[in-house]
């Protein structure tokens, strides 16, 4: 289910919060639409934090790239990534007011990061919402072979280790089911985020250069000498 906001009505980030907290996100039409459509679908993607399943070839990559994993460092050009085209998508649904709000988002603190840098290029990345124990992914890019893979893993890990329960994926896609994403319908997800918006959590309880062994370890602690 959909609905375009009213262009008059200001959104800010307390609105924003509230949203996510009744199950609800926004999206735009393109990048050029100043409007915003609010989102609940009748069926929600959510990973299950519990039940992370990380291939064992991709745990071997993890350990051995000599990437850098960076947390909160650079939201605009996190979301620049996110936003941009690519080989099947020409448009994005981030438009300027997207890009406002979740940059307020993140200045209090409520909006994260997780950034994988080779060097000073920025090879992807992903951005999301943190409230309470639960933590809506927004959106995700990469511009190399399971940069964004990287990047979710290390997500996960940091979730669990900072007491997260529910992490909202939106959607379902091929790339999120292979790390155990399901599908449930809206009145289970509304009550698993009800429980999730109890729980005190800390997104930073992990040092932001946690090593790929700590987050391995938080994932599948009797696997990671794999």
């Amino acid at each position: 289910m959909a609905s375009r906001d009213d262009i008059m009505i200001e959104i800010t980030p307390q609105v924003l919060l509230k949203a996510y907290s009744c199950g609800i996100f926004p999206m735009a039409e393109s990048a050029f639409d100043p409007a915003l459509y609010w989102i609940e679908p009748q069926h929600r993607g959510i990973l299950p934090l519990d039940q992370v399943h990380v291939p064992r070839r991709l745990r071997r990559t993890i350990r051995n790239a000599e990437f850098e994993v960076r947390i909160d460092s650079e939201f605009d050009r996190v979301i620049d990534g996110c936003a941009a085209s690519r080989p099947g998508r020409r448009s994005t649904w981030i438009n300027s007011r997207i890009r406002q709000l979740y940059r307020e988002l993140f200045e209090l603190g409520h909006c994260h990061t997780v950034e994988v840098w080779d060097g000073s290029r920025l090879l992807g990345g992903l951005y999301g919402v943190a409230l309470g124990g639960a933590f809506f992914g927004e959106s995700m890019f990469s511009v190399e072979r399971d940069v964004s893979k990287i990047g979710l893993v290390h997500l996960c890990g940091r979730l669990i280790a900072g007491n997260f329960v529910l992490l909202d994926t939106q959607f379902v896609t091929d790339h999120l089911r292979q790390f155990g994403t399901v599908e449930v319908d809206r009145e289970e997800f509304q009550s698993r985020l009800e429980d999730a918006l109890k729980i005190p959590t800390d997104f930073h309880r992990l040092p932001s250069d946690a090593s790929p062994e700590e987050i391995l370890a938080q994932i599948c602690p009797r696997e990671t000498s794999d």
